[in-house]
């Protein structure tokens, strides 16, 4: 095999090395590809690095490719940036790819979207970030050979422009826009997403025509919330898809990876089909048969929204869940910890009015602050691993901020 090194933005999350674990800022680092805590959808790991697994696994995002899908686990920066590049070092043979995209977070709240490089091998982010992300995809070719990533580099830009858009926490990664979309079932039970996921009978999630808004497997970072005729389900994003891989239609137009001439909120498959737009054909050159902006897994379809034939809906993109099982609204600025006492380390913080998921509460230290006394403490997931723990004080709601479930 050949190899080649390609320069692509990334922000990788690797193992960090011990002055990242400290809190001290890294500016270079490489990502971690043998970390069990990473995701990985049908990847073998061999001595020279990641391959695809199983040749004969197939996505619909890809046709006529094997695939697989590793997401490194998140690395803490210790500071906040907003510019990044990276180089992969890969086997890559003919007719095989690897992509690799990036996105970035606090410790606490939403991720950004996901972010591929651009053409000078960088990769901006919308906001600023302190905690960092990589996703690797590889297509092969079946019956044939498959790329090996051998090591991705990360390193922060010399430059770390401002941030487009203020923020911290969910609120800050999608503003929740509404738009009339029509739907269609995709079906496929015993096929594989674009995250790993092997469909199953009656599933639950939707397709999005970009990999910008793909969750990871099982997880819940991007959502939907898709209404019809009176019925309502929230569902998670787990396949690239109807006709389109790169029409993130939802982004304000001069954000688009493609099609910027079209308004926010109207995909290109719809355009194509209503006006002719690009000769009516979809990004590959097929001729779009209809005008969908979204895919829905047949339990969505059926048994969510009542469905029995593709129609149109009204789909809301919804802030980042954070893969927990409910959400807390902070009414002050307050510490989180890494236990449940005001003696263990500050390892984040929560902010008035912003939401944030949540796993289960404990009981912990008695506190007594802002003339409220209470001792249960509320269990908030991390984005670079592990969990930390505010004081109910410091929640909206009851006194464990309206989580039921206690850990």
């Amino acid at each position: 095999m050949k190899l080649l090194c390609l320069l692509l933005l990334m922000t990788g999350l690797a193992a960090p090395p011990a002055a990242a674990r400290d809190g001290e800022p890294r500016s270079s680092w490489r990502v971690d590809l043998t970390g069990p805590e990473a995701g990985r959808g049908n990847t073998a790991l061999r001595a020279d690095g990641i391959t695809v697994k199983d040749g004969t696994r197939r996505t619909p995002s890809a046709p006529g490719a094997t695939y697989a899908v590793y997401t490194a686990p998140g690395t803490s920066l210790g500071r906040e940036l907003t510019a990044f590049s990276a180089r992969t070092e890969a086997g890559i043979p003919p007719g095989t790819s690897v992509l690799t995209e990036v996105r970035g977070g606090e410790l606490l709240g939403a991720w950004t979207q996901w972010r591929a490089a651009d053409g000078t091998g960088t990769v901006r982010l919308p906001r600023a970030v302190s905690v960092l992300q990589v996703r690797l995809t590889l297509l092969g070719v079946p019956g044939g050979p498959s790329p090996v990533v051998h090591a991705v580099t990360v390193t922060a830009a010399p430059a770390q422009p401002a941030p487009r858009t203020p923020g911290h926490g969910a609120s800050a990664t999608l503003s929740g826009p509404t738009f009339r979309l029509f739907a269609t079932r995709e079906g496929l039970t015993g096929q594989t997403t674009a995250n790993g996921h092997v469909i199953r009978s009656r599933d639950h999630f939707v397709a999005l025509p970009s990999r910008r808004m793909l969750a990871t497997n099982g997880g819940s970072e991007y959502q939907v919330r898709l209404c019809y005729k009176g019925r309502c389900e929230t569902a998670p994003v787990w396949d690239v898809g109807p006709w389109n891989t790169r029409d993130d239609y939802w982004n304000p137009s001069s954000q688009r990876e493609m099609w910027r001439d079209l308004a926010q909120g109207t995909p290109e498959a719809q355009a194509a089909y209503a006006d002719g737009y690009h000769g009516g054909l979809d990004e590959s050159g097929r001729r779009v048969a209809n005008p969908a902006g979204i895919d829905l897994a047949d339990g969505t379809f059926w048994d969510g929204l009542g469905m029995t034939g593709n129609d149109w809906v009204d789909v809301t993109f919804m802030p980042d869940s954070g893969g927990g099982t409910t959400t807390v609204t902070a009414w002050a600025e307050a510490n989180v910890r890494s236990c449940s006492s005001t003696t263990c380390a500050v390892v984040s913080k929560v902010y008035a009015g912003e939401s944030y998921p949540a796993q289960c509460w404990v009981v912990g230290q008695t506190v007594t602050a802002e003339g409220i006394t209470n001792n249960k403490w509320v269990r908030l997931p991390l984005n670079a691993g592990g969990v930390g723990y505010v004081s109910g004080i410091y929640l909206k709601g009851n006194e464990t901020g309206g989580v039921s479930t206690q850990c």
